[in-house]
């Protein structure tokens, strides 16, 4: 008997324990049966949703708190996921639902739901639940500050873009006519050229020639006086040296044979004039049947103007034995290489000199693509391509600038 009071008392002490723990916690629990019945629940559980205990004992806890979505939906009880864990017999925890109060307000909740087992029979589930609606309102605000951050981050990134947009296409219109300067300027200078070029031929041409002539004169009607005829061959020696530098200089503003042969002629008359100057050996590499394609007047000039600024810089820079001047087709476009057996460069990535930016400046107004092709002591090779300018007849002459050595590589050479 007293063994049987002993075990009594022990009972009612670890039940006491229990209830002090159960109302100690901060959180609702509360436990349920197989019908969803509401067998004990806490004090902070009971508050938490607008009841004394006293008053959900028995109850069905869905129907009393878990009966509806947060929308307001109805939540049926087969999608109650706290039921679902003495169901199914396995625990579940959720925080993206809502409970509601006995005032018809729900409240953002995290809850558990674990079954309760009798040996391997599951008798009921305990569920522990909280609310949590400041930190989902935080989360809340957080996720609209974030919408908010990105939707002005959009915004700046979006007029950014505009910005830039905007500035790129002013950029573009003044490259643009920058170009159609530079073109523009091209044209006049070489207007000018062709102008000075005649008034030098017509007026002081034409004086030296006449002066030539009256000094020849006179060398004879004085050929009597021995003690005047070395001031006369001194004088006619004076002339000739004038009209030859005239001559040059007609030459560098305006070559006639530009004019009057067309670009080749003038291409292979260049290649001589250089090789006679200089002494570096020249060779011209041309297919007849591109010989017979024209430019136009303008293009040509600019491709005469490339050739000869390449030339200046060989022949300033460059220390070579030979240059080879060829061209050759691909397809309706036409190449015009020059290359040389000097001592090469290092070709920077972009243009750094008035020279090189000149040659680029002419191929871009002509449509087409200037390619330096040099390293150091290997010699360099200029290469103009013109698109789109031949006709059917000279594509069908298409052939490759050798391989082998400038020196071996030309067919005919500048006389």
């Amino acid at each position: 008997m007293f063994s049987d009071l002993h075990q009594l008392s022990h009972h009612h002490a670890w039940r006491r324990q229990l209830e002090l723990l159960l109302e100690s916690a901060g959180e609702g629990i509360y436990g349920i049966d197989l019908r969803g019945r509401c067998i004990f629940i806490n004090q902070a559980g009971a508050q938490m949703i607008g009841f004394s205990p006293d008053e959900v004992l028995g109850r069905n806890m869905h129907y009393l708190m878990h009966h509806s979505h947060a929308d307001s939906r109805l939540m049926p009880v087969h999608d109650c996921r706290i039921f679902r864990a003495f169901q199914q017999g396995e625990g579940v925890r959720v925080d993206d639902e809502v409970l509601w109060r006995r005032d018809g307000t729900a409240f953002d909740a995290e809850y558990a739901s674990y079954p309760i087992r009798e040996g391997d029979k599951v008798v009921g589930a305990v569920v522990t639940f909280n609310d949590i609606s400041r930190r989902k309102q935080a989360e809340r605000a957080l996720e609209q500050t974030h919408q908010q951050a990105h939707i002005e981050l959009e915004r700046r990134v979006a007029q950014r873009t505009a910005d830039l947009s905007a500035a790129n296409e002013e950029l573009r219109q003044s490259h643009v006519a920058l170009q159609r300067l530079s073109s523009h300027l091209n044209s006049v200078r070489e207007e000018e050229r062709r102008s000075v070029a005649r008034d030098i031929h017509d007026e002081l041409g034409a004086s030296l020639t006449a002066l030539q002539l009256e000094l020849n004169w006179l060398q004879r009607r004085l050929a009597d006086e021995p003690a005047l005829q070395p001031k006369l061959e001194t004088m006619v020696e004076v002339t000739q040296t004038a009209m030859g530098a005239v001559r040059r200089i007609l030459t560098d503003l305006r070559p006639g044979v530009l004019d009057h042969l067309g670009l080749w002629a003038a291409l292979e008359w260049l290649l001589q004039d250089f090789q006679a100057r200089s002494g570096v050996q020249c060779r011209y590499d041309c297919a007849a049947a591109l010989e017979r394609c024209r430019l136009g007047r303008d293009a040509e000039i600019a491709v005469y103007r490339i050739a000869q600024e390449v030339l200046t810089n060989v022949s300033r820079h460059a220390a070579a034995g030979s240059v080879e001047l060829g061209v050759q087709s691909e397809g309706r476009d036409l190449l015009i290489a020059i290359r040389d057996d000097g001592r090469g460069m290092q070709v920077p990535a972009q243009a750094n000199s008035f020279g090189l930016l000149g040659m680029q400046e002419r191929a871009r107004a002509l449509d087409g693509v200037l390619h330096i092709d040099s390293t150091p002591g290997a010699g360099t090779t200029v290469t103009l391509r013109l698109h789109n300018v031949l006709t059917q007849q000279e594509c069908a002459h298409d052939f490759t600038l050798p391989e082998q050595p400038v020196a071996q590589a030309a067919e005919r050479p500048a006389k």
